[in-house]
């Protein structure tokens, strides 16, 4: 298993930003979504965060939703989740969970945690938990071996950014702007505001989510920030893609794209 620590360093080392791709479990298919993340990893993705779909997902725009609408249509279960985790973790890049809280707690949150370790998984971002009601995740999570990620976002105050990155391992994630998640034709303007001042709180790697599409925005964002997050735009792709080989193609030339922003920093 690659770590949150292993990927951020290997990154730092090679004076790049890290390059993090998301796509929900079970899309377009099962071994559809594990073909994409796997050509993901190879075209430069150095951490995969797996989509656990979920019918209420409060912060996910329609790109998103629509995927993990077709994913939960395809009959999706947590076991999946799992799967891809582990198909994912074997292609050599850090994988980690990203799901919201109801699912973890249904499922059992110490059995959550054995689990996602027990498939290579280096740790679960959690959007909708924060830290003051995190004590049993977090239990559960240092138990198991893996990393709790939470969120900061730029309406987050001084004392909340030392709380979020005080629990948080791994990395810290910085929502870039307010809102849900989506492509944006630039990002956030307080983005690396916010990284200055997580990284006033914590040693942490930070990484940027929300928007990024463009190896332009990925270039942005690695002059400021240790990660780009990026999961609309290969969810995008996959969407508008013809049939599955092309889909797989289209991921692939998008990591190498943001990959090579990464690089190019500012």
């Amino acid at each position: 298993m690659t770590t949150l620590a292993e990927a951020f360093g290997t990154a730092k080392a090679e004076g790049r930003a890290a390059l993090l791709g998301y796509l929900p479990a079970g899309f377009p298919t099962l071994t559809g979504g594990q073909d994409a993340l796997a050509a993901m990893v190879a075209a430069g993705v150095d951490i995969v965060e797996v989509g656990l779909p979920y019918s209420d997902p409060l912060m996910d725009g329609p790109v998103i939703q629509r995927a993990v609408e077709m994913s939960l249509a395809g009959g999706t279960t947590t076991a999946d989740v799992l799967a891809t985790v582990k198909a994912a973790a074997a292609s050599g890049a850090a994988t980690v969970v990203m799901s919201y809280w109801n699912p973890v707690e249904r499922y059992g949150v110490a059995a959550f945690a054995d689990a996602v370790a027990a498939a290579g998984g280096a740790g679960v971002i959690t959007p909708d938990l924060i830290p003051d009601e995190a004590q049993e995740w977090r239990a559960a999570a240092d138990a198991a071996g893996i990393d709790p990620v939470f969120l900061v976002a730029p309406s987050s105050t001084p004392a909340r950014i030392a709380r979020v990155a005080g629990a948080s391992r791994g990395f810290v994630y910085a929502a870039s702007t307010m809102g849900v998640t989506g492509v944006r034709a630039a990002v956030g303007s307080g983005a690396a505001d916010l990284v200055a001042r997580v990284r006033a709180a914590s040693d942490l790697p930070v990484a940027i989510g929300l928007g990024v599409s463009t190896r332009a925005q990925a270039a942005e964002v690695a002059a400021f920030a240790d990660g780009v997050v990026v999961g609309s735009a290969f969810v995008a792709r996959l969407l508008d893609a013809p049939d599955p080989d092309a889909g797989v193609a289209a991921v692939a030339a998008l990591a190498g794209e943001l990959a090579e922003g990464c690089r190019h920093r500012g």
